[in-house]
């Protein structure tokens, strides 16, 4: 047995990989095959990141007018991932090959000269059908954007922390879930006074219940936008991916993407987002329009073992709004001009 606690991570996760395989040769001799299920990416007009999954999925059952079924999220862990596959990806006629990760997670930049607004790409596996999956195309004269946490951000969660993952993994549809009031209308406001404004769902959640997300926001009336998820799972030197990481690394490449964008980042005062977006905000004040944090209510913050501690954030230099709820957020971004009183 290894003797470190790096050795043994990286032992669990050839260990988890092993297991994967031996799932995927079951499937296989089962007579079942992988297919591509699609995220919604984002782009420039000459670029696209393209981002989806490579899985083999159990039969879905339909309902009595023909549509799938809607589906727990622990159905959707029941899917085997097929690592390192090779997809075929066609944007505008022209025809692309990448690779998924271990995990087979889809995450490519592609060039591509498309028209701002949502455009469709298709992905396809071992000759499955191509899934269309829709990319965001943000024109070259926008100049803002909106980032957004989930988690008792846009969504109600009310579950203490180490089990948030597993509830809403495992168990809880989308019809079950909460949207925390007035959220949907102030992004939809901020997305209709900045026309081809370009919309971000930055979460620690795993790829797994992008589905589950996706039909969450479109039945409560959010704003369509580019979801940058996680895979779980052990790396080669932690059991599990680190969700702070996961939201500075992919900012830090937002900012680098979209060099033109001032982004409003929303979040809440119960995980990291405070620390994350002050931190973002000192080292690219350039690409930070203000900040809008949700402040939990007292019984979340319990659930969500506290609150983070709230400095004057000075250091940032950026306007810095919270309230506990969509309207309220609201008021105070128009009081700082991001949003105009008579829109």
């Amino acid at each position: 047995m290894p003797r470190n606690p790096r050795a043994k991570v990286l032992w669990f996760a050839r260990l988890e990989r092993r297991f994967h395989r031996w799932r995927e040769r079951r499937a296989r001799a089962r007579g079942l095959r992988p297919a591509v299920t699609g995220f919604p990416g984002y782009g420039t007009e000459e670029w696209v990141r393209v981002l989806g999954r490579v899985l083999i999925a159990p039969p879905t059952k339909r309902t009595s007018t023909g549509e799938l079924e809607s589906l727990r999220g622990w159905r959707s862990f029941a899917a085997v991932p097929v690592g390192f596959a090779h997809v075929t990806v066609v944007i505008d006629g022209v025809t692309h090959q990448v690779a998924a990760d271990r995990g087979g997670v889809i995450d490519a930049k592609l060039p591509a000269a498309l028209k701002p607004g949502w455009q469709t790409v298709t992905m396809s596996v071992e000759g499955s059908t191509p899934a269309e999956v829709r990319v965001f195309i943000v024109g070259s004269d926008v100049r803002f954007g909106v980032v957004s946490d989930i988690d008792d951000t846009v969504m109600v969660t009310a579950l203490p922390r180490p089990l948030l993952a597993a509830w809403n993994s495992f168990v809880v549809d989308e019809h079950a879930r909460q949207p925390v009031p007035g959220m949907a209308v102030m992004l939809e406001r901020l997305t209709r006074e900045h026309p081809g404004t370009p919309v971000v769902y930055l979460s620690t959640g795993a790829w797994n219940v992008a589905p589950t997300l996706t039909r969450f926001m479109r039945r409560h009336l959010f704003p369509a936008g580019s979801f940058l998820l996680t895979d779980w799972g052990p790396t080669h030197d932690r059991w599990f991916r680190s969700g702070r990481d996961h939201k500075e690394l992919n900012l830090r490449r937002l900012a680098a993407e979209f060099p033109h964008v001032k982004w409003l980042l929303v979040g809440d005062d119960g995980q990291h987002d405070d620390a994350i977006y002050t931190g973002f905000a000192i080292e690219h004040p350039q690409n930070v329009k203000a900040v809008a944090i949700r402040r939990l209510l007292p019984a979340e913050a319990v659930l969500a073992g506290g609150r983070t501690v709230v400095d004057d954030h000075s250091a940032a230099e950026v306007p810095w709004v919270t309230g506990s709820d969509g309207a309220a957020l609201l008021d105070r971004l128009e009081d700082v001009g991001v949003i105009s009183r008579d829109a």
